[in-house]
């Protein structure tokens, strides 16, 4: 499947983080079409109708109507969207003990925090994306 076919899905209310994220994401040419989202609510809309194959979704903890940790469960519990095993990965300011272990209860692939600087944004960016490019997994193929 070649990359431009499959989404990155940043999950991210905050329109700032989302511009620090585009340039981010275009700096490192990734090659994956870039979808952006305010709240939890349009991602499941968009999952629950597209043929498509995200590539990954990476989603603050913190968001409005529908928490990412709220995603994650419904991500789990609903079978249709847990077989579409696309790759979960929380990025946020927010690294409470309470949020990151239930994070991990709910089988997220990584929790990372946000930095203060682009450069350690970008770093870590690039890490997550070159990971699940290298990863064996079951949408590899």
């Amino acid at each position: 499947m070649q990359k431009a076919t499959r989404p990155i899905i940043i999950l991210e209310d905050d329109l700032d983080d989302q511009e620090i994220m585009r340039e981010v994401l275009n700096d490192l040419q990734v090659g994956y079409r870039i979808d952006f989202y305010t709240n939890a609510k349009e991602v499941l809309e968009y999952l629950y109708t597209t043929k498509e194959q995200p590539f990954l979704i990476i989603s603050d903890v913190n968001l409005p109507t529908m928490n990412g940790l709220e995603l994650r469960k419904i991500l789990n519990e609903n079978e249709y969207l847990r077989l579409k095993s696309i790759p979960f990965v929380f990025f946020s300011t927010s690294s409470d003990e309470f949020a990151v272990k239930q994070a991990y209860n709910l089988t997220v692939q990584g929790y990372f925090v946000k930095q203060n600087s682009i450069p350690d944004i970008k770093g870590t960016i690039k890490l997550i994306i070159e990971y699940w490019e290298k990863c064996e997994h079951i949408n590899s193929w």
